[in-house]
Parts: structure tokens; sequence; C-alpha cells
């Protein structure tokens, strides 16, 4: 077996297994953001004030997960065009 196709083989294996952890973790986060709102709507003791943190926090914590989600999918891109290359260059 060639090397560059094991290689290739190795990273679509760890990019397989990155995707669905981290689905798992965005389902994870999800539900748990689910609860944390339903226990927030039944809070009457909480001030608006605590409340728009909460939610801002939540919306903070989204945007770093799309962000970091978007970069690994940009670097496995990356590394998937160095292996294209390197086949189209050897032939």
């Amino acid at each position: 077996m060639d090397q560059k196709q094991l290689l290739k083989q190795m990273i679509d294996f760890n990019k397989a297994a990155f995707d669905n952890s981290f689905n798992a973790m965005v389902t994870l986060q999800e539900l748990t953001e689910w609860m944390a709102i339903t226990l927030l709507d039944q809070a009457t003791w909480l001030p608006g004030e605590g409340r728009k943190a909460i939610d801002e926090w939540v919306k903070a914590y989204k945007n770093g997960r799309e962000d970091f989600k978007k970069t690994v999918d940009d670097n496995y891109r990356k590394v998937e065009d160095f292996f294209t290359g390197a086949k189209s260059k050897s032939k």
C-alpha cells in the first residue's frame, strides 16, 4: 500500500472521529442549554440582567464552537488538498 494513501486514510478516519465526537458534544450542549432555559423560565427570582448575561454567555459559547469547527474543517481541507496535490504531481 502506498504510504501517502495510508496517511490519507488515517486523516479521513481522524476527521470522521472528530466529526462524530463534535456532533455528540453539540447535542449534549444543546440539551444542556434547553434545560437551562427551562430552568430560567421558571426562576422568577432571577433579575432581567442575570438572564441577559446568561443569554450572552450562551451566544458567545455557540460562536466559539462554530468558529472552532470552521477552523478544524478548513485545516482538514488543507490536508486533503495537500494529499490531492501530491497525487497529481506524482502522476
